[in-house]
């Protein structure tokens, strides 16, 4: 049995799907299990539990009789003093015996110097901004030699899935304010996230054990860009309406991002070019391109249309 934490976000949604349509039995958790839905074909498949981070007796159950296992977690940075959530779902993996795990981190969020298919190197967490600490942390739950599990961790780079932020808006007009609209970003479709997850946690043997990939899609593009794609495959016409950096730093403030946070967020977009290379590595796994921003809006142009379809 593989559990897929995170089973209704964008990566777990497609994991799950990819692993029941490749026959393997998969255990969906969410903290909403009446809610969740999944792909025509493949819900018959699936057996949907109930876990939250917080409950860990929740956890127990989700876990029992998993021997691979998916983690996530949305718990925002600093919204503690660690990733509690990651490591409730670490110990809940060792608690039940787990020997092959699969971690969702984050690009420039963990290990220092690890090539894009290559192995984890040494802690980038020490010194570095709160954000690659907190995932640091995170990815050292996970990664101990205590744990005695074949782990592999992702680290991929801005997903494309972003774009439905702009969703509401484009729904409404054809001005969509985005903020850091010139920034640019070799964003990933979270499909290709969960095809590697889907690699490694099938794989047989120690393949992808130990090793940490950085991932990206086939190409660096701005919002702007994307926009224009977007624009593109709904027939429609669309421009951004730019949102000034300031703006976008008291939107965070309000919103109840810690100082720090904003900081670091502020600092990694206006001053850090980390995100923006094309990285070899979907294409060396999965042995075909990373899926392109055009075909990941053909898939969900149905998200911007006036029903939200």
């Amino acid at each position: 049995m593989i559990l897929v934490t995170g089973a209704t976000g964008h990566v777990g949604g497609e994991l799950v799907r990819q692993l029941a349509e490749a026959g393997q039995p998969v255990r969906a958790m969410t903290r909403r299990p009446a809610q969740a839905r999944f792909s025509t074909g493949v819900e018959g498949r699936v057996e949907t539990v109930y876990g939250d981070a917080n409950d860990p007796a929740s956890l127990d159950q989700a876990f029992a009789g998993v021997r691979g296992a998916f983690l996530m977690s949305s718990q925002a940075v600093g919204s503690a003093p660690g990733p509690t959530h990651d490591t409730a779902l670490a110990e809940a993996a060792a608690r039940a015996g787990v020997e092959r795990l699969v971690k969702l981190s984050v690009l420039n969020g963990g290990a220092a110097g690890a090539a894009g298919a290559g192995r984890a190197g040494g802690d980038a967490g020490d010194g570095a901004d709160v954000i690659a600490r907190w995932h640091a942390t995170a990815e050292r739950a996970v990664t101990s030699p205590a744990k005695g599990w074949a782990w592999t961790l992702l680290r991929p780079g801005r997903f494309m899935s972003n774009a439905l932020q702009w969703a509401p808006a484009i729904r409404g007009a054809d001005e969509v304010p985005i903020p850091f609209a010139d920034r640019p970003a070799a964003s990933i479709d979270p499909a290709d996230i969960a095809a590697v997850a889907c690699a490694a946690l099938t794989a047989r043997g120690d393949e992808h054990a130990g090793a940490a990939y950085e991932l990206s899609g086939p190409r660096s593009l701005t919002p702007t860009e994307e926009l224009t794609i977007l624009a593109d495959v709904l027939s429609r016409p669309l421009r951004v309406r730019e949102v000034p950096a300031e703006a976008t730093r008291t939107a965070m403030t309000r919103y109840g991002f810690p100082p720090e946070v904003v900081e670091a967020i502020m600092n990694r977009t206006l001053h850090d070019d980390r995100g923006t290379e094309v990285l070899p590595t979907v294409q060396k796994l999965l042995d075909r391109p990373a899926r392109t921003f055009a075909q990941w809006a053909r898939a969900h142009a149905g998200a911007f249309s006036p029903s939200g379809a």
